[in-house]
């Protein structure tokens, strides 16, 4: 059965990295090495794998991947460091046009009649 491998590497200058691959270890000895000098990791060198995810699917690997790709990076180092409760946090939506977030009339009301 054929593994395929969702990983996040963390950048010597803070960045983060995102790929997937077959052989986690033979891939992340290639960014290590920079061999491919148009690698977003070349000169951001050297790395450390700071979370591995395994599938038996394909699809499922590159779907895991694309989702967790347009995360920020404090999203991506709770997934790393396991800290589910903060994923959970940095998952809400925070959007002031959120209806969780939205103050009511009256509540701005308030906030108004205080500033008179």
């Amino acid at each position: 059965m054929k593994l395929y491998y969702v990983y996040i590497l963390e950048c010597s200058d803070g960045m983060l990295y995102t790929g997937i691959t077959n052989d986690l270890t033979r891939r992340f000895d290639e960014h290590q090495r920079g061999l491919d000098k148009t690698s977003f990791t070349y000169k951001r060198r050297p790395l450390q794998l700071i979370f591995h995810q395994e599938f038996n699917d394909v699809t499922q690997a590159i779907y895991f991947e694309k989702k967790i790709k347009c995360w920020s990076a404090e999203k991506k180092k709770a997934l790393a460091k396991e800290d589910f409760d903060m994923l959970q946090i940095l998952s809400e939506c925070r959007n002031f046009t959120n209806s969780k977030y939205k103050p009511t009339i009256k509540e701005v009301s308030t906030a108004l009649d205080q500033t008179e």
